[in-house]
């Protein structure tokens, strides 16, 4: 499999290089030399820099450095080199004084941009061999003991755990900066995040694409710091993340916390060192990847995030595996984060039952049916939806029912008005305060649930030849604000970043349903039946 995945890993990323070389102002003279937002220096739409941005250094630095990627014309080209350190520079140079950067607004001070860019620094300056450098190291240090000082307002572990690999590796680094007392409080703090259950917190639930960071950057920091003993909680993670590769090999979706596809492989080779399983997992989830059945992530903001993750899997691969996949259990129920999954042969549901019922069903290694829950649109355009969560849940025999009461989606958008309050806020208020304003962001676009005047009941009924689910709709009062009912494949409506990539299994059509009369619910019934019946 290894020659079949560098391939594969090799057309994938060196596609993608000329995009990230055409998102970098390359011309030295420039004042914006090195920045990768294209946005902000070449079509001047927006009036900071991403520093998120900086993030895209690595997989140039990686390239340079790897001379086994099939016709990888990057390898030890110099100009490559100068790129990545002239991104490196411009990071310095657009930071805030306190060694932060902004992400969506300015004043923003954005942990998961300063985390995600600063580990790509540091890992870069390893790569391409800058041992020291009086601008660079001071910027590092600026940033490092900022994220170390920084708590952001919400759960996300995987942001906590990209923290404390940042400081320890400016530990290595900066062996004076005595960074290993912020490395045992984040530590404690992210392991207290992890669930009995195994999955560690994101937003208030569990998200497999999110989740395999966490387990990619924990594993990366056993290896370096076994004294840590975080083999139990991972071993506990990986175990976790075994009952959701889909038969397939895809991860997650909307089903999870945050909707993600994502997946990175590189924490599970690595790990695979002392846990089999790990490994197995890998087996089937590299699928996708040698069988160029990736969902797209050619997006301007998290390309990045990707490229390194499945360079950094062929610098891990284990040769020596297990040649079997995982066969997890048939019926596994986690009510701590509302995930259901049921095998039977061939046959895979996986369901989030706190989200209202979002499933997918899997049979013969193909996805037949995905399914984000019913969704209204209304006569004004409002959009409710019975994924949002606070669903009750009741589990009798063959027989799993959720209910409650559908929510607004959260399609909220900037305006041009909105957009100058936002500036005016970020400007005075904002820019001694920002974690106010990311609380106060996070409530419109991610947490929180505003009531519509609908109800919902999904019913699950397990049957001989595979599942019938049921869907029942009422109104509170009468369907004359209804527009449009229906039911989407891939529908999520909370701001995730991650979130919302196409995957060619979304080329699926939208599933009407008709809009009751007085005095009726709106219902619909769709049978999850076994290709192999």
């Amino acid at each position: 499999m290894q020659a079949e995945l560098r391939a594969a890993i090799s057309r994938l990323v060196l596609a993608d290089i000329p995009k990230l070389l055409t998102l970098l102002d390359r011309t030295p003279v420039s004042p914006t030399y090195g920045c990768f937002d294209r946005a902000y220096w070449h079509y001047r739409m927006i009036d900071f820099p991403c520093g998120m941005g900086q993030e895209f250094v690595l997989p140039l630095a990686l390239v340079w450095s790897m001379p086994d990627l099939p016709g990888n014309v990057y390898y030890q080209d110099p100009l490559i080199r100068e790129f990545v350190i002239a991104g490196i520079r411009y990071a310095a140079r657009s930071a805030h004084p306190d060694g932060s950067c902004d992400d969506y607004y300015p004043f923003e001070r954005a942990a998961g941009a300063a985390a995600f860019s600063l580990f790509a620094i540091l890992e870069s300056l390893d790569i391409v061999g800058i041992s020291a450098d009086a601008e660079i190291d001071a910027f590092v240090q600026r940033r490092a003991n900022w994220l170390a000082s920084h708590t952001e307002s919400g759960r996300l572990s995987n942001h906590e755990a990209l923290i404390i690999s940042c400081l320890e590796r400016a530990r290595i680094r900066y062996p004076n900066q005595k960074f290993d007392a912020q490395i045992d409080t984040r530590l404690r703090r992210l392991l207290s995040w992890q669930s009995s259950e195994g999955w560690f917190d994101e937003y208030g639930g569990a998200d497999l694409g999110y989740l395999s960071l966490t387990i990619g950057l924990l594993s990366d920091l056993d290896r370096r710091r076994p004294d840590l003993e975080l083999r139990k909680p991972l071993t506990a993670a990986i175990d976790f993340f075994a009952n959701f590769v889909h038969p397939d090999g895809t991860v997650g979706g909307e089903y999870a916390n945050r909707g993600t596809l994502n997946f990175f492989p590189f924490g599970f080779e690595i790990a695979g060192g002392w846990y089999e399983d790990a490994l197995r997992i890998n087996n089937l989830a590299l699928k996708p990847i040698i069988e160029a059945r990736t969902p797209c992530y050619s997006d301007d903001r998290i390309l990045a995030h990707h490229l390194w993750g499945w360079l950094f899997t062929l610098r891990e691969y284990q040769e020596k595996r297990p040649v079997n996949v995982l066969t997890p259990a048939d019926s596994t129920w986690f009510p701590g984060c509302g995930l259901m999954v049921e095998r039977k042969g061939q046959d895979m549901l996986v369901a989030s039952l706190h989200k209202g019922g979002v499933y997918k069903f899997f049979s013969d290694e193909r996805l037949v049916a995905s399914d984000t829950g019913v969704t209204l649109r209304t006569q004004g355009g409002r959009v409710a939806v019975t994924h949002l969560g606070g669903s009750t849940v009741e589990r009798a025999g063959d027989t799993i029912t959720v209910s409650g009461q559908m929510g607004w989606a959260k399609s909220t958008r900037l305006t041009p008005v909105k957009n100058v309050i936002l500036r005016c806020l970020m400007i005075s208020l904002g820019r001694f305060f920002p974690d106010l304003v990311r609380r106060l962001l996070q409530k419109i676009l991610v947490t929180g649930k505003s009531p519509a005047p609908y109800n919902y009941r999904r019913q699950f009924v397990k049957t001989t030849g595979g599942w019938i689910v049921t869907d029942q709709i009422t109104a509170d009062k009468d369907w004359k604000d209804a527009a449009q009912i229906g039911i989407s494949s891939h529908q999520t409506s909370t701001t995730t970043v991650m979130a919302r990539v196409f995957q060619q299994s979304q080329q699926t059509a939208f599933i009407e349903i008709a809009i009751p009369g007085d005095g009726q619910n709106a219902s619909f019934e769709r049978r999850l039946e076994s290709l192999d019946a």
